[in-house]
């Protein structure tokens, strides 16, 4: 669904991505671990059109991605939930579910999505008319994953889920994102630095260091690599 080549991104005279090279398959989770500064946030901003690549090439479901605005990537099913999760904190939890489905005119639909937004998270049926932010963090993730689920995509970029959360929190959040993307059917790349959380739901991860990739593998098989363990694992 995803395929990355030779990707290139600075700031200025900053490179943060030195010809990266990944792919994605149509239904798969795919984390991509590093440390802070590695370029984790960079690629996925390359990805959905925030930020221009200086080089190299973007194909996501048959299409060529570099020039194209942010709004019509997620238009073509790609959207980010971005870290920090960035909801709109003066509005209800239901205006920022509606104003995730902003790019459709499908009412009944949309209304249908938001009660299955509520099976999957129900606490954000009940905080439903409270302000955004009062929400605690992990209910904040949680409207953020929904809000951009609103879209109905085929592919959601994650960056950084469990930032900020208790480890239990983290733990529901993840059992979630495996879920959905077997239930809705939804590719996901997932940016993420506890290591342990991505790969316990990935199918395929990789690993970067200063802008490149130092290692990709099967999600089992870096488990059990001696230096992710080592850097990414703690064990």
């Amino acid at each position: 669904m995803l395929r990355v080549n030779n990707l290139r991104t600075q700031y200025g005279p900053i490179v943060a991505l030195r010809d990266v090279s990944i792919e994605v398959g149509d239904g798969q989770i795919v984390a991509v671990l590093g440390a802070n500064g590695a370029g984790k946030t960079t690629l996925l901003r390359s990805i959905s059109g925030v930020v221009r690549p200086a080089a190299g090439v973007i194909d996501y479901d048959g299409h060529h991605l570099q020039g194209l605005s942010a709004e019509k990537i997620v238009r073509l099913g790609l959207v980010q939930v971005p870290e920090g999760r960035q909801i709109f904190t003066q509005m209800t939890v239901l205006e920022n579910l509606r104003l995730g489905a902003y790019t459709r005119r499908d009412s009944a639909g949309i209304a249908a999505d938001l009660e299955r937004m509520y099976s999957y998270f129900p606490v954000l049926e009940r905080r439903r008319n409270q302000i955004a932010g009062t929400l605690s963090g992990g209910e904040q993730q949680m409207l953020a994953i929904a809000r951009a689920l609103m879209a109905r995509p085929r592919m959601l970029l994650l960056d950084e889920p469990s930032l900020g959360l208790a480890p239990l929190i983290v733990r529901d959040i993840f059992q979630n994102i495996r879920a959905i993307s077997e239930q809705e059917k939804v590719t996901v790349l997932l940016v993420e630095q506890d290591a342990s959380a991505a790969l316990s739901i990935a199918d395929y991860a990789y690993v970067l260091e200063t802008g490149r990739v130092v290692l990709a593998d099967r999600a089992q098989e870096l488990r059990q690599n001696e230096a992710v363990r080592r850097s990414y694992l703690g064990y």
